[in-house]
């Protein structure tokens, strides 16, 4: 099964990054999906086939994910709000 990736996903991977964070948000949709590391700002680019084995977990969905896609937290967010 493809993963769905949306812009403004914030994804949690297996592995860190040197500077210690593993919080990465989607800045890039296409066939390489371009992240930005939440601590250092750092950009990269990966393969989809790539990022697909390396996620962990969705911490934070993006826009225009539907909302059966979001995570509990944003449902609690949503909930609190009304």
């Amino acid at each position: 099964m493809v993963a769905e990736f949306f812009l403004g996903d914030e994804l949690q991977l297996r592995k860190p990054h040197p500077c210690g964070n593993d919080l990465w948000m989607v800045v890039r949709l296409g066939a390489d999906i371009g992240l930005r590391c939440q601590r250092c700002a750092r950009q990269v680019l990966l393969p989809r086939r790539v990022l697909e084995r390396r996620i962990k977990a969705y911490v934070r969905r993006g826009i225009g994910s539907p909302p059966d896609l979001q995570t509990d937290v944003q449902r609690n967010e949503r909930n609190q709000a009304s």
